[in-house]
């Protein structure tokens, strides 16, 4: 079975095998960084990424935190 996702990656069309939220942050090689999540514009904290379930079409907005002001 394979996992293979259309998804939109702060705004940009990719191809991605992952089932969920955090397989995606792993494939993108988001694995250690400290960022903030959003699926379909509603924030998913960073314990539930691993049991939200991502399909074909879903936008996925991944923040880094800024510093300065």
């Amino acid at each position: 079975m394979s996992f293979l996702k259309s998804l939109f990656v702060n705004g940009e069309a990719r191809a991605i095998e992952a089932a969920t939220l955090a397989q995606v942050l792993e494939a993108l090689d988001f694995t250690d960084a400290q960022v903030a999540t959003a699926l379909n514009g509603e924030f998913v904290p960073a314990r539930a990424r691993g049991a939200t379930p991502v399909k074909d079409g879903d936008r996925i907005e991944i923040l880094a935190p800024r510093q300065g002001g």
